[in-house]
């Protein structure tokens, strides 16, 4: 059975988003986060399209995404960013990821394996990471990639040269250094090191102001028409009657709603085709209302694409836009499309 939704996913975008990205970094080699199942989008598509690419590390968050996404193409690296949790151990030393290492509980775990291994120092953001005063705690593991997180890095914040600051004054073994997310890169070379994380700019996020027009949107939300309806004048659409037609209203139903990730803070704001079809009333479990009144050829069994570029649906919505891709449902057939299929 087909489900009456999909989510049609560029690849050619994703592509390009990622050279982009890979070009800011400049000298530093350009990774992909894709914790969360490639942020919503497939982990396993989402490597094999950016291995393609010249991608060589990638970040998962739990060693339960490990094993959900196999084995890597050759040459590719994957680093497990929560490090390992003590059930996570026998699986974890057999396994080829690397654990970030970010606590002393963390550290003493990983001691007598023998294995390399990343890690995690908090420059200021207070999630997660070793102090800097705790970092001899790593003198006898064999670090690969010292890492940090930018806590500020989509706003002008005095934090983020701060956190840079810090970052270069540790003292460390390791072979490489990595501080920039996605916003972090749109700061220039400065703030790339050896390696750089994109996650959210990847997927069709923009970060900041320097990205706009240089990321590309990748998610394409598509549900089909339950049923096409006339609403008369005077009468109500959906839960609460909060929306009142002021004239006969043509009207499609569609097969989307908050189970599928399409949540109610887009009622009154959220659109499909390109805003040419504003949604009506509130959004419900399944389905939400559209004004279809100048598609005179849209019927029942036809798709509508929603209007899900990132930037200004988390401007109307109040959502962010690491809400918006993660928050896509599992009822979504993910069809991936570019040039090459």
């Amino acid at each position: 059975m087909s489900p009456p939704l999909r989510l049609r996913l560029d690849g050619d975008a994703l592509a390009a988003n990622w050279r982009w990205l890979a070009k800011q970094s400049g000298s530093a080699a350009c990774g992909a986060a894709i914790k969360a199942d490639g942020y919503g989008l497939g982990a396993r598509a989402v490597v094999e399209r950016l291995a393609r690419e010249g991608c060589r590390d990638f970040f998962v968050a739990t060693y339960a995404e490990v094993e959900d996404l196999g084995l890597l193409p050759d040459g590719c690296t994957l680093s497990v960013l929560h490090g390992p949790r003590a059930e996570d151990m026998r699986y974890a030393i057999e396994s080829a990821a690397r654990p970030v290492i970010n606590s002393l509980e963390q550290a003493t775990r990983w001691r007598d394996t023998g294995h390399p291994c990343d890690a995690m120092v908090d420059t200021g953001m207070n999630r997660l990471g070793l102090r800097p005063e705790e970092l001899s705690a790593l003198e006898s593991l064999a670090v690969d990639t010292l890492m940090s997180h930018l806590a500020c890095a989509d706003e002008d914040s005095p934090m983020n040269g701060q956190q840079r600051g810090a970052f270069i004054a540790l003292d460390t073994s390791a072979r490489r250094r990595s501080l920039a997310n996605s916003a972090g890169i749109c700061f220039g070379s400065d703030y790339a090191f050896d390696l750089t994380r994109p996650g959210l700019a990847l997927y069709g996020g923009v970060p900041r102001a320097e990205a706009v027009g240089h990321i590309a949107q990748v998610a394409f939300p598509e549900a089909q028409i339950v049923q096409r309806r006339v609403v008369p004048a005077g009468e109500t659409i959906g839960y609460g009657a909060s929306w009142t037609a002021t004239a006969p209203t043509e009207v499609a139903i569609l097969n989307i709603g908050y189970a599928d990730g399409y949540l109610r803070s887009f009622a009154g704001v959220g659109a499909a085709g390109e805003g040419s079809l504003p949604l009506l009333g509130r959004v419900s479990m399944d389905l939400v209302a559209i004004d279809v009144t100048a598609r005179a050829t849209l019927r029942e069994g036809d798709w509508v694409g929603l209007d899900y570029d990132l930037p200004s649906a988390a401007r109307a919505s109040g959502l962010s836009q690491y809400e918006l891709l993660t928050g896509l449902g599992d009822r979504f057939l993910r069809e991936w499309r570019s040039a090459d299929r």
